[in-house]
Parts: structure tokens; C-alpha cells; sequence
């Protein structure tokens, strides 16, 4: 062992031992011997900075900031592992130093943006790791004059929405409904919102980007290469470097759009009206989305009893009379009338989706909602043929058995239909009619009730077999499911990668592989879902 390895690892014991200390000694920063803080404050411009974005495990602020983004309240107890230390960057780098230090004294480091991935892989680790948390990295700039828009990883989608909104009432952009997620998470992994019908994923508006990679190097696309920004749209950016911004180009929207509720039960005639919406919504006018929503919930035909309630709830990009026309068309059986229908802004429009109070301000999208975890499990599928009734019967069974599993059906068609599925990453798209969100959200903790509950999403999940997408059962990145495989990073890193690569991403996996391995060959930027390297697989 040379000299300098030597000093490395004499520096990453020191360092692991010293963040294990008891956590009554508070301090305000890091004390100067740290190692890490040696090197951030060595490698970074603005290093006057560093004592304030710094939170090791005796920092008074440590846990508050950990648990601001923490979305699932399973990662959010005692025996959860804890990062070493949580680096807030202010800038671009403060990202630059903090990979050099973490790479240099080999800790692993998850980055987080919104803390929106399901199964908290950007803020957990078995190994001994540092959060990079993104969340003061939140600029957004629009230019109105040229349509396109650049928006700090950190930034929440609310916050692009609003700012969208300050500047423009005819311009928008597609993205998910949920106003709290962080955008670089959700745009390197698709970006899935109500407007993909009509403009696809978040991910086909992307004309640039700056990444931090291994090396420390700020990357623009021209620098990058057209290999690692396509990865990055789609493949998951935190398998292949720090993702600081994403340039996107807007869209033009009108300035009235509509929506509506409608909601039908089994002795409602539910089950006819969702045959009929899985032949209509992916194939009706592309301004048009209608999400479908399963539960189960109470009769009000029979006390005591449990049916299933089917919600369509839907954005249309145009005015209500054409959609009531439209629909008493194409769709019949749900038997939308004006009365049922809201027409509103596109930014009102997100407000309603997103669950706010009718009369809630733009202003209500900035709210972060931070420390406010419910325990959840999700899953997904892909749908590419019609369910027979005799399958929907079956899983108004399963549904009502279970009692707590809700699922959403999110259409096809229009766009989607339009873009190759190796585009991007994102390998989804013609040939599917819907996706699936396997969907359960508890408060009560507890390591029984955790496992009843995922147990129940599981088994409905298995009933589904027969009817979602085959070799390989797909899934979707930004639904992110540990239970369709994980790396444990030993000799066959790449096998296990295989399992839920090809899920991912289908026929787009071995790409990702080739440019991972290119870029990142140490295997660096790595969690328990991440891209492999060839080096894992030729070992």
C-alpha cells in the first residue's frame, strides 16, 4: 500500500470514528480536524461558506434537516441508518468539493432533491454514507421570449409552476401533479404528469443540463456528450453524477382549461364504465387525460358492506362545452354534464389536482411540506391489452379483500404514441394503454402493521399477472419498487442490475450500462437501484 492510500485510509477511520461520538457533545460545524470538512473547504470556491451548509451527527440542526425530506415515515425511526454527515451546497461548488471529499475518503453519497423516491435510496444507505441534499439549490429562471425555462435540481415542481405562472398565463409545462417534488429527481427519472397525452414526459422538453460528474467537472450538454445526456433523461441522474440544473422548453397552453370529478360504484355500474374508459382514454383527442382512480369504500346501498368507487379524474386543454361534447361521444357511460365541470387557469388547474382547498392562491405551490411522512408502499405496472370483466371482477374481490390497496390507471395514446422507445431511457411507450400505481398509505407504526400492509399491495400485485406487460414485467423508474430487485454490490453487481434494469428500462439497459461504465467506472454514484458498470460484470 502506497503512501498516500495509506493516508486515506488512516483518514477514513479517524473520520468514522469521530462521527460516531456521543451525540450530547453539540457542537455549531464540524471541528476542524475533520477530514471531510479539511477537504471540502480545501476544494471549493466560497469557502467561507462551508461551516454554514456542514451538519455532521453532534450538529444541533442535524436531525431536523434529515427528517425536512424524508417522504416515507418508514426511514424515519431509530433503527434507520443515519448519514455522517448532510451537505446543503449553495452553489454549484460546494457540489464540485463535496464529491472530490466524499470520493476521496470513500464514503458514499446520496443525493436528494424533493426526498420523493418511494424507497428512500437518496437518503438511506447500509454503508457508510453523506447526503448531498440539493433543497437551497432552488433558482428558476423563465424566458418568456424564447419558451424554456432553467431550474435548479432542488426546486420543487410547485415552485417551477409558480414561477412559470409569474411570467406567462400561455405557458406551461408537463410535469407531475404533486407540487412537492424535487425536480432533479423527477426529471432524470421521466417526469409523469396530466399532460403527457399531449406533450409527453417531462423528459422531452430537456434541451440541457449541468452535472457535477465523478471527476468533480462542471458538465454542460456540449461538454457532457450527447451518450451521458441522453442517460440522464430518464435513466436515473444520481447513477451518473450530481444533476445542479436542467434547462426545459415550455409549452403553449390555453388560457382556460377544465376538469372534473366523476365518480362511480359497483352498483353504479362501475365495472362497465371502467371497460369502456380502458378503450377510450387512450385513444380519445390528446388534450385529454383522465386518470382512473380504484378503492375500495363503504356502501351506501348496504350497511357494512365494502364496493369499489371508480373516480375518472380529468384535465382537458380546451373549454367545457367541447369536452361534454366530446365525451357523451366517445364515453357515454360516465355521463358528464356541464354542472360536473370546473373551468379554471392551467395553475388552477394544478391546484385542484394537487388536492388544495378551492380558492387557494398560486402562492400555496411554494409551501414545501416538509416533515409530513405517512408510512407508504407503491408498485407499478404496464398495461397492453384490454382486462377482460372477468379480470376486473376478480380484482374488485382482491381490492375489497384487502380493503386498503388503492390503484390509479394513468392513459396512454397521443405523444406517448409518437416518441421511439429508446428516445430517451424511458422505454414506455407505444404499445402501452395504461400504467398502474399500486398504491397503500398508513400512519401507525409498527414493523406488523408495516408488513401487512406491503403484503396486501404485494398479493394484489401477483393477482395482476395474467393482465400487465410480460418478459420483462415492466416498471417505472420514478415509482421506484426494491421489491423488483437490488444490488448488493458484490462480484455479480451487473447480474443483480440486470434483474431491475431490464424492468426499467427494457431494451435501453445495456446502453446505460456502456455509458455508465464510461463515466463513472469506479461505480461512485451508486445506490441499491442504480446503473451497473461492465467492470461488475466482467468480475
Amino acid at each position: 500500500m502506497g503512501k498516500s492510500s495509506s493516508l486515506v485510509h488512516f483518514s477514513m477511520i479517524f473520520f468514522l470514528i469521530f462521527l460516531h461520538v456521543s451525540p450530547l457533545l453539540v457542537t455549531s460545524t464540524p471541528p476542524p480536524e475533520s477530514p471531510f470538512l479539511k477537504c471540502l473547504t480545501s476544494n471549493t470556491s466560497f469557502s467561507n461558506q462551508v461551516s454554514n451548509i456542514v451538519f455532521d451527527q453532534t450538529n444541533a440542526s442535524y436531525a431536523s434537516i434529515l427528517q425536512a425530506y424524508i417522504r416515507n415515515a418508514k426511514f424515519n425511526i431509530s433503527t434507520t441508518p443515519k448519514p455522517l454527515i448532510i451537505v446543503t451546497p449553495l452553489n454549484e461548488h460546494h457540489v464540485q468539493g463535496a464529491v472530490v471529499c466524499a470520493k476521496s475518503i470513500g464514503v458514499k453519497l446520496r443525493i436528494r432533491s424533493g426526498g420523493h423516491d418511494y424507497e428512500g435510496t437518496s437518503y438511506v444507505s447500509k454503508e457508510p454514507f453523506i447526503i448531498l441534499d440539493m433543497f437551497n439549490m432552488r433558482n428558476v429562471s423563465i424566458d418568456v421570449q424564447n419558451e424554456f425555462a432553467v431550474v435548479q435540481s432542488g426546486a420543487t415542481t410547485g415552485e417551477l409552476y409558480y414561477n412559470i405562472w409569474k411570467k406567462s398565463k400561455v405557458l406551461g409545462f408537463p410535469a407531475g401533479v404533486c407540487v412537492t417534488l424535487g425536480i432533479g429527481g423527477h426529471l432524470s427519472g421521466g417526469g409523469y404528469g396530466s399532460m403527457m397525452r399531449k406533450f409527453g414526459l417531462s423528459i422531452d422538453h430537456v434541451i440541457d443540463a449541468r452535472i457535477v460528474d465523478v471527476n468533480g467537472r462542471i458538465l454542460d450538454r456540449k461538454a457532457m456528450g450527447e451518450d451521458l445526456f441522453w442517460a440522464i433523461r430518464g435513466g436515473g441522474g444520481a447513477s451518473f453524477g450530481v444533476i445542479v440544473s436542467y434547462t426545459i422548453k415550455l409549452v403553449r397552453i390555453p388560457e382556460i382549461v377544465t376538469t372534473f370529478v366523476v365518480g362511480k360504484t359497483l352498483e353504479q355500474n362501475a365495472t362497465e364504465l371502467v371497460l369502456q374508459w380502458q378503450e377510450v382514454a387512450p385513444s380519445i383527442d390528446d388534450r385529454l387525460f383522465m386518470r382512473l382512480l380504484l378503492q375500495p369504500s363503504s356502501s351506501a346501498v348496504e350497511k357494512g358492506k365494502t364496493t369499489i368507487l371508480a373516480n375518472v379524474n380529468a384535465l382537458f386543454l380546451g373549454g367545457a362545452d367541447e369536452l361534454v361534447a366530446l365525451l357523451g361521444k366517445e364515453f357515454p357511460l360516465l355521463g358528464l354534464k356541464k354542472e360536473n365541470c370546473s373551468e379554471m387557469s392551467w395553475v388552477d388547474s394544478l391546484l385542484s389536482w394537487a388536492n388544495f382547498e378551492k380558492g387557494a392562491k398560486p402562492e400555496a405551490m411554494l409551501d414545501r411540506r416538509t416533515n409530513m411522512a405517512s408510512f407508504l408502499k407503491r408498485k407499478s405496472d404496464f398495461v397492453e391489452k384490454p382486462i377482460s370483466k372477468e379480470g376486473y371482477e376478480g380484482l374488485w374481490k382482491e381490492m375489497i379483500k384487502y380493503d386498503k390497496v388503492g390503484l390509479a390507471f394513468n392513459p396512454y395514446g397521443g405523444k406517448m404514441n409518437e416518441i421511439s422507445s429508446d428516445a430517451t431511457p424511458f422505454p414506455h411507450r407505444a404499445g402501452n394503454i395504461f400504467k398502474i400505481q399500486y398504491s397503500v398509505t398508513w400512519k401507525e407504526p409498527g414493523i406488523d402493521v408495516d408488513e401487512k400492509f406491503m403484503d396486501q399491495t404485494r398479493k394484489l400485485f401477483k393477482y395482476m399477472t395474467p393482465f400487465v406487460s410480460k418478459n420483462p414485467r415492466r416498471a417505472f423508474l420514478n415509482y421506484r419498487d426494491i421489491d423488483i430487485g437490488i444490488n448488493n454490490f458484490g462480484n455479480d453487481s451487473y447480474q443483480q442490475g440486470l434483474v431491475y434494469g431490464v424492468k426499467y428500462f427494457n431494451n435501453n439497459f445495456q446502453r446505460l450500462v456502456k455509458i455508465k461504465s464510461a463515466v463513472d467506472p469506479g461505480n461512485f454514484f451508486s445506490n441499491e437501484q442504480s446503473i451497473p458498470t461492465h467492470s461488475s460484470h466482467k468480475s
